[in-house]
């Protein structure tokens, strides 16, 4: 696995090879110094703990202040681990750029969500409105009578209710990264990245599993199907 802290820049488009238009997500990604080395002797298991962005020397605790000076690294305002590939291979004080990434590569990236405050449950569950008419009163938009009878007397942990919205740590799977710049420690990619602007993100190598596709996979063995009894015809229409 490959991995690394950024910050959401902002969205914008480009335009393919073929014209085609393409929504983006621009990421600040790094650099980011490795702060701490798990061993798998010591700790069980082999990791490396990442800092991502200076930040002043009063604005840390004595506790996270006397971590990173063991490292002998700037004060850092982040610290996230991952257990990467070459975590083995990594010492403390080493820099993880964006180059980390290439173009092509599927990303899965974590943020927090937009916070909506307190919400109510149409906006926040999608819940329907009770009718309009014939003395409907003000509380249209109320959650209305959830509770059981006798038995079980209750509401349910989970049900859902008007509260507060967002704020929630939210993954996109299998992003396409578009392009790499790690001269501006720059990652572009393909869609939408949870989170507002200046928000942090962590971008790691996906957990989806990608298979490449054999010739003729799309020709069905069935003869009942058309692109089983003729499959000619259905890689044409793949073309």
């Amino acid at each position: 696995m490959k991995a690394i802290i950024g910050k959401k820049v902002g969205m914008s488009q480009i335009f393919d090879e073929n014209g085609h238009v393409v929504p983006v997500t621009v990421i600040e990604a790094g650099p980011c110094v490795v702060v701490q080395k798990k061993a798998a002797e010591k700790d069980g298991y082999e990791a490396v703990q990442l800092g991502f962005e200076d930040i002043a020397e009063r604005k840390l605790t004595k506790p996270e202040k006397g971590h990173l000076d063991k490292a002998g690294v700037a004060p850092k305002k982040y610290l996230r681990e991952f257990d990467l590939d070459n975590a083995a291979e990594l010492n403390i004080g080493d820099v993880i750029k964006a180059d980390t990434f290439a173009a092509g590569d599927f990303v899965d990236v974590t943020g927090t969500s937009k916070g909506h405050g307190y919400a109510g449950v149409i906006k926040r569950w999608g819940a329907q409105r009770t009718p309009t008419s014939h003395g409907g009163g003000p509380v249209h938009r109320h959650a209305g009578s959830m509770g059981s009878s006798t038995d079980p007397s209750k509401i349910f942990k989970g049900k859902i209710g008007a509260g507060h919205m967002g704020v929630d740590q939210v993954t996109v799977q299998n992003l396409t990264v578009v392009k790499v710049d790690p001269e501006l420690n720059m990652l572009v990619v393909c869609g939408a990245v949870p989170g507002p602007k200046g928000g942090l993100v962590t971008i790691k190598t996906t957990v989806k599993t990608h298979k490449v596709k054999q010739a003729g996979a799309d020709i069905s063995k069935n003869p009942q199907k058309a692109s089983g009894r003729n499959p000619q015809k259905a890689s044409a229409r793949n073309k």
